[in-house]
């Protein structure tokens, strides 16, 4: 090979050589190759469209609003669905819905049937909506439904765990600024990032997502952001920080995509929005 080289440079050529030109290993890769920017970008590469779901069309959950890369030429989509917290409805949790299937996902963000409910009436909320997502909706030839996730703020959040350990065949889990009575997860086995503020004094990282993340087994793919100078309704507005890593931990794990390892591995380490991360670099698929 190295003869072939020296002789393919001659005249100048400097040909590379290399073993087949392969198609990307990896089938359920989704757009271009990532960066910084463009993880931290308000908009990725991705066109999204938006359709309302009526509480009158559902049962299970409160309907919702589903958005979803406009463009079918890539094929299909693992798809997300995201609960709102206590008290809140989905206008809370509305910013993640554009951003995250602007990167390639189709995303749910849904109402619950009350909003009282609490944690683990928002987990089976949480898969209903999933299941309308891939058997029911207008979107569903888009999707994969072997490849969803689960993400919750708050009581939302709780009941992301809840949805996780209910049904194990989800590829990713990530509650935000999460509450939940249950402290101990040792039976989830969908890899699951679990973020916190330092300033929440609604559900304290001392007593919920520190324990939480801890509890969780240490073979799991799992990881814990505590962001810095935020507070437990942080996850209700537009965050940079948030989206990048929810985005890279979706990435990774919903469409397996190694090109996101990145900024997972080495561990962020803390910063002007990182209190503290800890975490195991992603398991080989």
């Amino acid at each position: 090979m190295a003869g072939l080289a020296a002789l393919l440079a001659v005249g100048g050529l400097n040909t590379v050589m290399t073993p087949g030109a392969q198609a990307a290993d990896n089938p359920y890769e989704r757009g271009p190759a990532p960066t910084t920017s463009s993880i931290e970008a308000v908009r990725g590469p991705y066109a999204v469209s938006q359709s309302t779901v009526s509480s009158l069309s559902v049962t299970g959950f409160g309907g919702g609003t589903i958005y979803y890369p406009t463009s079918t030429s890539d094929g299909t989509f693992g798809a997300v669905a995201v609960s709102p917290g206590f008290t809140g409805t989905q206008s809370s949790i509305a910013w993640l819905g554009p951003r995250l299937a602007s990167q390639g996902f189709v995303v749910f963000t849904i109402d619950t049937l009350t909003t009282l409910d609490q944690p683990d009436s928002r987990g089976r909320q949480l898969l209903s909506a999933l299941d309308y997502l891939t058997e029911r909706s207008s979107v569903r030839a888009r999707i994969d439904s072997s490849r969803l996730g689960v993400m919750g703020h708050s009581m939302g959040g709780g009941g992301s765990l809840e949805a996780a350990k209910s049904r194990p065949s989800l590829q990713a889990a990530i509650p935000l600024t999460g509450w939940n009575l249950d402290k101990s997860w040792p039976e989830i086995t969908t890899p699951t990032l679990l973020v916190g503020a330092d300033g929440d004094t609604v559900a304290p990282v001392a007593t919920h997502s520190e324990p939480f993340y801890e509890s969780l087994p240490g073979s799991l793919d799992k990881a814990y952001l505590e962001l810095n100078n935020a507070t437990h309704f942080t996850p209700n507005t537009s965050d940079t920080t948030i989206a990048k890593y929810s985005i890279s931990w979706l990435k990774r794990f919903i469409d397996n995509d190694t090109r996101y390892e990145q900024f997972l591995c080495p561990l962020p380490r803390p910063s002007l929005s990182i209190e503290e991360y800890r975490g195991n670099c992603p398991h080989a698929s």
